[in-house]
């Protein structure tokens, strides 16, 4: 399916569904959905940071440190999350994503949606899809916090990553 035609649940400033619609319009309409963050790092704590494909519908060619994207309509926050972190990195058998905080984004551009961040660790070898990621690697966190002032990152990514160095 092309992702433009998947079907997200739209919802209002509650998180409640209000409607549905295919991701392309909701993106073109700017209209509220839900999407989960997972932050994934390795045994050793070092961070899967990755620069999105410029095929992507949103934030192409930017880097982040959260793979995820958009919840289904009727998908459930955690369902997502572990479809999304599987599918991203290339593995089966993950374990369910421990969900940490969720928060409402909005941006300037009138960009909106409800954001469920979640952490997992991963000790399975990645092979992440060549369709949504183009380059990848395991930061520590100090090299994180580093490349965070250097590289392009996705704006809501970074506002979780703000949120979730608060919410330690």
């Amino acid at each position: 399916m092309n992702p433009a035609e998947e079907i997200l649940d739209i919802v209002d400033a509650q998180d409640r569904v209000i409607g549905q619609a295919p991701r392309g319009e909701a993106y073109a309409g700017k209209l509220r959905h839900r999407c989960a963050f997972i932050l994934v790092r390795d045994p050793q704590s070092n961070v899967f940071v990755h620069r999105r494909t410029l095929t992507k519908l949103a934030f192409p060619g930017l880097y982040d440190m959260f793979v995820g994207g958009v919840v289904g309509a009727g998908e459930s926050y955690d369902a997502a999350a572990l479809r999304e972190a599987e599918e991203e990195l290339g593995v089966s058998g993950l374990p369910a994503p421990t969900p940490l905080f969720r928060f409402l984004y909005d941006d300037d551009a009138g960009r909106s949606w409800w954001s469920y961040v979640y952490e997992v660790t991963c000790d399975l070898p990645v092979k992440p899809q060549v369709e949504e990621i183009d380059w990848y690697g395991f930061l520590s966190p100090e090299e994180l916090e580093r490349r965070l002032g250097e590289w392009p990152w996705t704006p809501d990514s970074l506002e979780a990553y703000e949120r979730l160095k608060a919410h330690r």
